[in-house]
């Protein structure tokens, strides 16, 4: 017979696994960072703003103002960081992630560029919508 006091600790340690467990939401949005550090870091910005909603109205909001659009702000970044000098290495660090809806999640995190001209770091806030089945940027700000 087996005791109770063996499947207890067991059962616990296998429900609190469950409940860290990233659901298919969480882990879509977590391919669209991954798949920014990897196009950033490739200096492929045509691809790194594909995690953006293209739209007139997704919007950037950086030291220098808001920016509306996403030719628009695949041109900002093009500006800021004209080449892989000024890019450098990314890396991203989730802080915080948490679904609003069923169609919105909120994310907060850290960036980090690490760069032969000086490295530069800050935070960045995310909203995500799901359009058409896939998550979106609609609006990022970062400092």
């Amino acid at each position: 017979m087996i005791s109770l006091k063996k499947v207890l600790p067991v059962l616990a340690i296998l429900l609190s696994i469950g409940g860290f467990a990233q659901n298919t939401d969480e882990k879509a949005i977590q391919k669209v960072m991954d798949d920014q550090v990897y196009y950033w870091n490739k200096g492929d910005l045509d691809n790194f703003v594909k995690g953006y909603w293209q739209a007139d109205s997704v919007m950037f909001i950086g030291k220098n103002g808001i920016v509306y659009g996403y030719d628009n702000t695949l041109e900002r970044y093009r500006k800021s960081y004209s080449d892989t000098v000024q890019m450098g290495k990314l890396k991203f660090t989730i802080l915080h992630l948490k679904q609003l809806s069923p169609e919105y999640y909120f994310l907060v995190g850290k960036f980090h560029l690490t760069r032969s001209v000086g490295d530069l770091s800050g935070h960045f806030t995310l909203l995500f919508r799901k359009i058409n089945g896939e998550w979106q940027i609609i609006a990022d700000h970062s400092s």
